[in-house]
């Protein structure tokens, strides 16, 4: 089996896994889980997103949870990258004014989907983007493109193999510079991953392409490994499996990045993050938020760490 010697796991809890919380999130909250995931050797960082608050009031003080962590000097030397999710030109403009390193703007693979979360076509969409990548490429912001629902749709269904590759394209001819191929509702199966990740990597080349999944159905670390075996090695993944998907009641949500981190060490893929220390940042940020530490590895280091520790 050959697979990477590295692995980049871009850590996307501050946003996606926070976003969807209910119950407001204290500013200094969101800036000290950063902190800590960054000490925990997190070098790619998804901070914010700049959409409208009405629609995504936990996300509203993007610009003083970055301004926060700009202050903080004993993380600059980390040169870490802070990403934000863009819709448009005007979220756009506030990202590059809080000063990120990434953007992402985000379509999907079905019509279906794109209709109903952001009342347009796939075409329409990317077509709003070109403004934004135009921007980017001026101020030097690395831009991604998330293509949602690459390997099923909650209200079409299936979604064809190539879909995904040929919106990959079509983002590529605008600018966008990295492709997170999403398995939002977690449907996906490592069969699948291979034929659809093989045809995105065959448009737009396998380095470009990061894996985006879901852990609905308990297959994302299986779906990860089929990935790897591709060659791709940049992953999503969040803190404690922070974030569920609001299209299967009960869903577990993004890959816990714990998870993610204790099979890629145990396969000898280098992270560059530190386990016990990410596992210290999930038990206390679920905590937080008043969740349970759903993490399984996480638990179970958890667990054995407080043992070792006990008189």
């Amino acid at each position: 089996m050959t697979v990477p010697s590295k692995v980049t796991l871009v850590e996307v809890g501050p946003r996606d896994g926070l976003q969807n919380e209910k119950t407001p999130i204290a500013t200094a909250i969101k800036i000290d889980l950063c902190k800590q995931l960054i000490e925990a050797g997190v070098q790619r960082l998804e901070a914010a997103a700049f959409v409208s608050p009405k629609w995504v009031p936990q996300m509203a003080d993007g610009v003083d949870v970055l301004a926060g962590l700009n202050a903080m000097h004993a993380l600059k030397a980390r040169k870490v990258s802070y990403s934000a999710l863009v819709p448009n030109l005007k979220g756009m403009e506030a990202a590059i004014e809080a000063g990120v390193q990434e953007a992402v703007v985000f379509t999907a693979a079905s019509e279906a989907f794109t209709q109903k979360n952001i009342n347009c076509t796939i075409a329409e969409s990317i077509e709003r983007f070109k403004p934004v990548a135009e921007l980017a490429r001026t101020h030097g912001i690395h831009l991604r493109g998330s293509i949602s629902c690459a390997l099923g749709c909650p209200y079409q269904g299936d979604v064809p193999t190539q879909n995904a590759a040929e919106v990959a394209l079509r983002l590529q001819d605008i600018g966008v510079q990295e492709f997170d191929v999403a398995d939002t509702i977690g449907v996906g199966t490592a069969g699948r991953v291979s034929q659809v990740f093989e045809a995105v990597g065959q448009r737009v080349g396998i380095h470009a392409v990061a894996g985006h999944f879901h852990d609905t159905y308990g297959q994302a670390l299986a779906n990860i490994l089929a990935a790897l075996q591709l060659g791709v090695a940049t992953f999503h993944s969040s803190i404690a499996g922070l974030g569920g998907c609001p299209y299967a009641k009960g869903a577990t949500g993004n890959v816990a990045t714990e998870d993610v981190v204790y099979m890629l060490h145990g396969m000898g893929i280098e992270t560059g993050l530190n386990l016990n220390r990410l596992v210290q940042t999930g038990a206390w940020i679920s905590g937080s938020v008043g969740k349970p530490y759903i993490s399984r590895a996480g638990r179970a280091v958890w667990n054995k760490l407080n043992a070792e520790s006990a008189p």
